[in-house]
């Protein structure tokens, strides 16, 4: 492709860009042909360019008059697609992938057509109808009350803070309740393998993280909570404590019938992140990690992550709604009609007001596929995780840093440093093969593996390993 220069697209008038013509028609039919050539066809790992390479590719693309639709998206599939890594391909094994169905990517195509700001039940009704039954069924892994509820956010960052928002407006209303004034510091109970999201949260809300140490298996324990809680500041009042359910790096469950215990003793909003690893509660293989996660206060899980939705979608949900409706409600004049007489505000829910369907996506495959279906694919990316420790384990250069817990491989290669973990992980990106990154474990560097997609199979897992020979 030539680099595209201005020069009078189709939609040269403000009022031409709103009208369906024949150049729509057509513009629609390319877009439809793309889309469906994405999701038939085997995704590409692909990888970054530079600033100067995509430059030269694609040139300026924001002009006065112009590209055209098709010229733009030729750009796009030929030139800026391809510098993305593809995170639904079976060997984007880093961070945590992505793997949505083919039903929810082009479901998302609906969403966007639709034209739905799906803030309130006045706006979209039939979308938050949709998206509460997708809710329902991730309560309903997590053991919530038939009450519980929420909304989907973006993901887990902001479903985090959303959450520790409602607990530290809970304790502020039981403070002014009781008749007392508000202590100098707020803070939060969180361990060092809590997600950096945590830390982000309370920067935001200026509160303090008291970190509680984890046990010899990397887990968060009740008298750990209890420890950090009672070497708080003076003047210091601990409104929530966190527990991960999966942590990111390596895939951990804290003791959370532990934690829950602990955080009921102090009063303290009982949260678990369980953004990456709540997906497993639908395997019932690893439902026994996740005792006591059914007395959460909050919680979060992402189906972008493991529930295979596209991006961007974090289920948060509340044992009591009503109280997140207290903390998260937004009041104005031009608001009444959506506050005085809806159903359910996803908006009450979470730290924001205009929202898009990002939960429709998830509910359209949910409703499609079953939910056997979720738990099978759950199921099966925990036995590749398993038969790929096994493998692991039998190499004599590898070393297991720990016998995973869920989908996430953690094992270094003897002899090797930081440099030499950076070296191979660049070379295999460079030819394509897989995109693994290098992460920290105890200060020192280590692989990292994390399996959500079923597509990913043993024999791909064997392949990284075999270029560590």
């Amino acid at each position: 492709m030539t680099k595209p220069s201005g020069g009078g697209g189709p939609w040269s008038s403000g009022v031409e860009m709103h009208k369906f013509d024949e150049s729509t028609e057509d513009l629609a039919s390319a877009i439809f042909r793309y889309s469906l050539d994405r999701v038939r066809t085997d995704p590409p790992l692909d990888g970054p360019r530079s600033h100067q390479e995509l430059w030269e590719a694609v040139g300026q693309t924001i002009t006065e008059e112009g590209l055209g639709g098709e010229t733009v998206l030729t750009a796009f599939a030929d030139h800026l697609a391809p510098a993305c890594l593809s995170s639904d391909h079976p060997r984007f094994l880093s961070f945590v992938p992505g793997a949505p169905t083919n039903a929810s990517v082009l479901f998302d195509l609906v969403v966007g057509a639709s034209a739905m700001c799906a803030a309130s039940w006045l706006e979209a009704a039939g979308t938050v109808y949709a998206e509460n039954q997708a809710l329902r069924w991730v309560a309903d892994l997590v053991g919530l009350p038939e009450d519980a509820g929420g909304c989907f956010a973006s993901g887990g960052t902001m479903g985090n803070l959303s959450a520790l928002i409602v607990g530290r407006d809970q304790a502020m209303r039981r403070r002014e309740a009781a008749g007392s004034g508000r202590p100098t510091r707020w803070s939060v109970v969180a361990s060092d393998g809590a997600h950096s999201s945590i830390d982000s949260a309370a920067r935001v809300m200026d509160v303090d993280v008291l970190l509680a140490a984890t046990d010899d298996d990397r887990r968060l324990r009740g008298d750990a909570v209890r420890a950090a809680i009672a070497a708080r500041p003076e003047d210091t009042e601990v409104f929530a404590v966190v527990a991960t359910a999966g942590t990111t790096n390596l895939g951990v469950v804290d003791a959370l019938d532990e934690v829950a215990e602990a955080a009921a003793e102090h009063e303290a909003w009982f949260h678990v992140d369980a953004a990456y690893g709540g997906a497993a509660l639908a395997a019932d293989s690893a439902r026994p990690h996740f005792a006591g996660i059914d007395r959460c206060d909050s919680v979060v899980i992402d189906p972008h992550k493991w529930l295979f939705a596209p991006f961007d979608c974090c289920a948060l949900l509340y044992r009591q709604p009503e109280v997140a409706r207290l903390a998260h409600t937004q009041h104005a004049s031009y608001l009444d009609p959506i506050n005085s007489d809806s159903e359910w505000n996803p908006t009450d829910y979470g730290h924001f007001l205009t929202r898009r369907a990002r939960g429709l996506p998830f509910w359209f495959s949910l409703a499609a596929h079953g939910t056997k279906a979720y738990s099978k694919a759950v199921e099966r990316t925990l036995e590749v995780t398993r038969a790929g420790a096994e493998l692991v384990a039998a190499t004599p250069h590898l070393d297991l840093v720990l016998d995973p817990v869920l989908s996430v491989l953690a094992f270094r290669r003897t002899g090797w440093e930081q440099m030499d973990y950076d070296a191979w992980s660049a070379q295999l990106m460079a030819e394509g093969t897989a995109f693994v990154v290098p992460t920290q474990v105890d200060g020192e560097p280590a692989l990292r593996i994390c399996i959500v997609n079923p597509l990913t199979t043993v024999d791909d897992i064997a392949v990284v390993l075999d270029s560590l020979a």
